[in-house]
């Protein structure tokens, strides 16, 4: 029997019915054709008639260390290296899930805006009556600093106990600077104390503050915002992975959004930003001209755009709650797809869309935007990952990457997508190779 390569090993899952990789030679984001199959390593029947599981091995370090049968991993681990064994009989284990766009640090429910969305009301209607984002931001700026750090960290573990081991997370409800930085403080806490991998996102462009114009709001973030928050990233003040930015009609412009995101790149942020949600602006070309990782809604999407996208690698980021909460013409994911555009999934929580579970979201793309079982599961781990950034360490399951890993109570893999819902199909929740939640 070999001994173990790293000596003390933090834990083997075995005998599942699969192990679902997503790919398996090292792929940073997967498009086109590619995203119509899932890498899976399912059990066999031996010659003597029993049954050989697969599992997962897990270095003490919280990196994966083997994908591979029972028999293969028994032979070369002594059960005795590992701290934990999980038995994973007539289970399936899967990446934890990445969710890729989330507004979740605020205050203020919006609870009474659903009726009115109900009754006909769109989204800038209420907008402009002073609803939607200015109500949170009023409730947001009135919570201290505990409340919002309370509330947030409560929402970031109903995401974990659905299957999200990563997300990027907003700002986006201070507007002004002094309460923005509220929100990236309270970010950059909850980093630091939960078991999630944050990507944090300054979106101080969320809309134009009261009393201001778009004018003034791009020229304090291009000349005084930015540069300091950059000041801040570097005195360890707070974490900030990628700005965004409302590229809309009576939002930003197109040549404002390009402005904030020129200079987010001069100063090492990944351009990330809404774009095309409400209407066509062109926001699309523009961020891909000036090199945006990912490009969130993109409802009205151009074909020029996405063949843009498409070279380049751009990920488009689609949201099916906010296209079925607020009775949007869904965007084209299927020319998407077909164009070769990475698309990848996200909730979208905020006051206007209350969705934490990315399960939930992968049904409703299934539904809704017509996209395949194999799609569905690429969009929420590596292609997810690759709009943040990660995937050359988190959405797959292949040797040396992050063990973050759901264990469902089902023997197929599909089952997270079919199961609408279910509360109890994940059986648990691993984090770095530790059991955060279930088991």
């Amino acid at each position: 029997m070999m001994e173990a390569p790293h000596g003390k090993m933090k834990l083997w899952i075995r005998s599942a019915c699969q192990v679902v990789q997503i790919c398996t030679n090292g792929e940073r984001f997967l498009k086109g054709t590619h995203m119509q199959q899932v890498a899976v390593l399912q059990q066999r029947q031996l010659a003597d008639g029993t049954t050989d599981g697969v599992g997962v091995t897990v270095s003490s370090d919280g990196l994966i260390a083997a994908v591979d049968y029972d028999s293969v991993i028994g032979t070369n681990y002594p059960p005795s290296c590992f701290d934990s064994i999980v038995d994973a009989s007539g289970q399936c284990i899967l990446p934890g899930l990445i969710d890729a766009h989330t507004h979740p640090v605020w205050a203020g429910d919006r609870v009474h805006e659903f009726s009115m969305k109900l009754a006909g009301a769109s989204y800038m209607d209420i907008h402009k009556a002073g609803g939607g984002i200015y109500f949170t931001v009023d409730h947001t700026n009135a919570a201290t600093e505990e409340e919002l750090y309370a509330s947030l960290k409560e929402r970031l573990l109903l995401m974990l106990q659905t299957g999200t081991t990563s997300t990027e997370v907003k700002s986006g409800y201070g507007l002004d600077f002094a309460n923005e930085v509220k929100l990236l403080r309270v970010l950059h806490r909850v980093k630091a104390e939960i078991p999630m991998t944050l990507s944090i996102t300054y979106c101080g462009a969320h809309a134009v503050p009261k009393g201001s114009t778009s004018d003034a709001a791009t020229e304090d973030i291009v000349n005084h915002d930015l540069p300091e928050l950059r000041r801040m990233v570097d005195q360890g003040e707070v974490s900030i992975d990628n700005v965004d930015i409302f590229c809309e009609k009576n939002v930003f412009s197109v040549e404002q959004t390009r402005r904030i995101l020129e200079k987010a790149r001069s100063l090492d942020f990944h351009g990330n930003f809404h774009a095309e949600e409400l209407s066509y602006l062109g926001g699309t070309e523009m961020g891909v001209a000036v090199g945006a990782r990912a490009i969130s809604h993109l409802e009205h999407i151009s074909e020029t755009a996405m063949q843009r996208m498409a070279d380049a690698n751009c990920v488009a980021v689609l949201l099916p709650t906010t296209a079925f909460l607020m009775r949007l013409i869904p965007p084209p994911v299927r020319a998407m797809i077909d164009a070769g555009v990475p698309v990848a999934l996200g909730t979208d929580f905020n006051p206007n869309a209350y969705c934490t579970s990315m399960p939930i979201v992968m049904h409703l793309a299934a539904v809704t935007f017509h996209m395949s079982l194999p799609e569905v599961l690429i969009a929420s781990t590596l292609n997810a990952a690759a709009s943040l950034g990660l995937s050359r360490s988190h959405g797959s399951l292949e040797r040396g990457k992050c063990a973050d890993l759901m264990l469902i109570r089902a023997p197929r893999w599909e089952h997270l997508v079919y199961q609408l819902g279910s509360a109890s199909l994940i059986r648990a929740v691993i984090k770095n190779g530790s059991i955060v939640h279930g088991c």
